[in-house]
């Protein structure tokens, strides 16, 4: 089997012009603005949901106040999650 010796180059000609563009640029970045900005609320919503069942676990009668607390705390939370992703998705596509 002969081994066409353009076809290499042409494969790295297209790799560098992919990664030196700024296509590269704002996919890397977009990357890492979603997983950066998931760590936060991954974090808060752990601990909140942690700390909601020690709460219920210690005072079984209090569940429907603090299940309720806890899902709008929940949501709340989630919002930053989402305005990361609003953000990725506006450095990768403007």
């Amino acid at each position: 089997m002969a081994v066409d010796p353009n076809t290499g180059q042409e494969v790295v000609q297209a790799a560098a012009s992919f990664f030196g563009s700024d296509v590269a640029a704002k996919s890397i970045a977009a990357g890492l603005a979603i997983g950066v900005g998931a760590i936060g609320p991954a974090l808060g919503i752990g601990k909140l949901a942690s700390k909601a069942m020690e709460a219920i676990g210690r005072n079984p009668e209090a569940a429907p106040k603090i299940q309720t607390a806890m899902i709008l705390a929940i949501a709340f939370t989630e919002a930053i999650a989402i305005y990361a992703l609003v953000v990725a998705l506006i450095i990768k596509f403007v």
